[in-house]
């Protein structure tokens, strides 16, 4: 049995993609997608129909074109995916509404409106929401109007901690570019996977969790090397790249788990209350996880304005 079918039966295994062609390869139960994979994406012929209804959809609209042609191709993409996996799609929210609680809130509601006009039951969307004060507050209300969060761009158990109070149904702490950051900052090539400062984080929070009894599930997201994978094994769900799933295919290693629930419990971690004030504070002290959350809001802005500027062309 390969490493990838072995993984399975420890945890959930999503594509981390917007290409239909892997996702039908690799056979997972979710994906994710979010504004870099989908302007990647969009730039392919085999999907210009799907940006191509999106503009049209978007001239129909009396006011504000380009932001609606915007949301219909991200909706576009996730129907396309939801033919194809049992399970979620997760879409984001415009990254430029990081700090705006009533925008996400309302972005939201579009998408998930778009999803059920096609058919689709909420259930089997995840709004994607930066791990923000502010989207972390516009996930609480969300969710309890039904409408379920994927919480992205988390780097700290502070931040996973207020996704969690707030009842996000989901949370994606970014293993690699923690990784990343370090790598530089500590001017070293790389860690053994088990002093990997990205696993070591998804760890702790898994830990916490398990142990306080969260009912936020955690997926590991945004991994550079396959070793990083597999120290996770037994994390509630795991999304990877479609080179990452390849390499895990092809290899039949013994897989075996490294994350558990009842380990978990034993650890000695405190329950930590947050409001917040406490939560600014923990985030600004942590420098890597403030600098890794506003870079990425800033990158994935950047595609959204690239994907506007394609529509911009035609409405």
């Amino acid at each position: 049995m390969n490493q990838l079918d072995q993984l399975k039966k420890f945890t959930i295994v999503v594509a981390d993609t917007g290409d239909f062609d892997s996702l039908k390869q690799y056979a997972p139960t979710d994906s994710t997608t979010n504004p870099s994979l989908i302007y990647a994406a969009s730039q392919l012929p085999q999907y210009k129909h799907l940006v191509d209804d999106a503009i049209q959809y978007g001239k129909k609209q009396s006011k504000e074109q380009v932001s609606h042609a915007l949301d219909k191709i991200f909706v576009n993409f996730g129907l396309e995916i939801l033919k194809i996996v049992p399970g979620r799609v997760s879409t984001e929210v415009d990254a430029r509404l990081s700090f705006d609680v009533e925008g996400s809130i309302e972005r939201a509601r579009h998408l998930i409106s778009l999803y059920e006009k096609a058919g689709i039951d909420r259930k089997r969307v995840l709004i994607k929401l930066a791990s923000t004060w502010e989207g972390i507050q516009a996930a609480e209300r969300l969710e309890k109007e039904g409408i379920h969060c994927n919480m992205t761009l988390l780097f700290s158990l502070a931040q996973a901690i207020c996704c969690s109070d707030a009842k996000a149904t989901l949370i994606s702490p970014f293993v690699g570019r923690i990784l990343d950051w370090f790598k530089k900052n500590e001017n070293v090539a790389g860690y053994p996977a088990p002093e990997d400062p990205g696993v070591k984080s998804v760890t702790t929070i898994y830990d916490y969790y398990k142990k306080f009894e969260s009912k936020t599930q955690i997926m590991g997201a945004s991994f550079r090397n396959k070793e990083e994978i597999l120290e996770l094994a037994g994390c509630d769900l795991l999304t990877i790249a479609p080179s990452l799933l390849e390499e895990l295919k092809k290899s039949n290693d013994p897989v075996t788990r490294k994350l558990d629930s009842a380990k978990a419990k034993q650890s000695p971690l405190q329950k930590i209350h947050l409001d917040e004030k406490g939560f600014r504070y923990h985030l600004n002290e942590d420098q890597m996880a403030t600098e890794k959350l506003s870079e990425g809001i800033r990158n994935f802005a950047k595609d959204i304005i690239k994907l506007e500027s394609i529509i911009k062309k035609f409405i």
